[in-house]
């Protein structure tokens, strides 16, 4: 792999950067704010995330990818734009780009990212599948002809497959995941205490307090948040035992879907995965008792790999060097003319 070749996971939450040799070089969260009075960007990554519940009414908190998929072409346009002249500041040298894009991803919307990295200054752009590359950054072999499962566990989706030799045999998606959990706890705190509480502190909770299995953890987190009873500021302990059923919930709903691909997955395939397990990557993976919660619903052991945060970055960028061994997942989708429609390579909104 050469030093300028980039793989990126364009996730719902972060944008990750990586190369085969340096590993992950730049973590970001996917989210912008705009001055909507001058159409103006003003802050991208942890700079915008900082301002979320806390900007006034004229800055507006974009978030361009939701439950794995595209909502904001302009946004999403920005920040790929600016991540990458982050990472490669040098026109003088253009890098290929692989890019993990969404499992919904329409081909439109595919279009438009790779419209976005060839703004940026890349030299080709290619698109992995997610299962294909969390399996890859896993260190996962998926080039022989042994089956191997999958559930990759992200911001916005969680993708779901069985991959043999280079490709995948059976998949599946659904708009469950990190930021769901987020969702869930945050709607229930408000139901059970009348407390609102913002999306930062539902995610803290998620991490530190919440669990999918009854005995393998029992913590406590005070909270801070708006009283729906008083209309002032009040504070709550919210214990692991609070938060079980709606995150367990949800965990079900990830069970249920990966019952179905294995119910039609091949019977050769299907005894791989019954010998070697199913593998969880994402960060929604680190979700206290998923795993166990998973190998118990679906009678097969369940893992998760390691670093699972990074593993689709990693392996979109290891794609680059094995993408003609892939049978499935991974394609050239460089356009073979190229006029950018872009008012420049910085400024498809204002300048900040």
């Amino acid at each position: 792999m050469k030093q300028y070749d980039i793989g990126i996971d364009l996730g719902t939450s972060s944008i990750i950067i990586a190369t085969q040799q340096q590993g992950v070089i730049f973590h970001q969260p996917s989210v912008g704010a705009v001055d909507t009075r001058s159409n103006t960007v003003i802050a991208v990554g942890e700079q915008a995330l900082r301002m979320v519940g806390r900007a006034p009414a004229s800055i507006e908190i974009i978030r361009p990818l939701r439950d794995g998929v595209i909502q904001d072409h302009r946004m999403t346009n920005e920040l790929i734009i600016r991540f990458i002249n982050q990472v490669c500041p040098s026109r003088l040298i253009r890098p290929r780009v692989a890019v993990c894009v969404p499992a919904a991803i329409t081909g439109i919307e595919a279009d438009a990212v790779v419209e976005s990295v060839m703004a940026a200054g890349a030299r080709q752009v290619y698109l992995v599948d997610e299962p294909v590359a969390a399996a890859l950054g896993a260190g996962l072999d998926i080039r022989t002809p042994r089956g191997c499962m999958v559930i990759d566990i992200g911001g916005g989706s969680t993708d779901i497959a069985v991959i043999s030799m280079g490709g995948r045999v059976r998949a599946a998606s659904l708009p469950v995941a990190g930021n769901a959990f987020d969702n869930c706890i945050a709607q229930y705190v408000q139901e059970k205490f009348s407390l609102a509480i913002g999306p930062l502190t539902a995610e803290a909770l998620k991490k530190q307090v919440a669990c999918c299995s009854k005995s393998e953890f029992e913590g406590v987190m005070e909270v801070r948040g708006h009283s729906w009873q008083t209309n002032l500021p009040a504070r709550r302990l919210v214990y692991t035992r609070d938060l079980y059923e709606p995150v367990r919930e949800l965990a079900a709903r990830i069970a249920a879907t990966a019952h179905n691909v294995l119910e039609n997955t091949p019977p050769e395939l299907a005894a791989d995965v019954a010998q070697h397990g199913i593998l969880l990557t994402g960060g929604g993976s680190m979700l206290r008792g998923l795993a166990s919660f998973l190998a118990g619903e679906l009678h097969v052991d369940v893992a998760i790999a390691p670093d699972p945060l990074n593993c689709v970055a990693r392996g979109t960028a290891a794609s680059l060097t094995m993408g003609r061994q892939l049978s499935a997942g991974f394609r050239d989708a460089t356009p073979k003319v190229w006029h950018s429609k872009l008012v420049g390579p910085r400024e498809p909104f204002g300048e900040s």
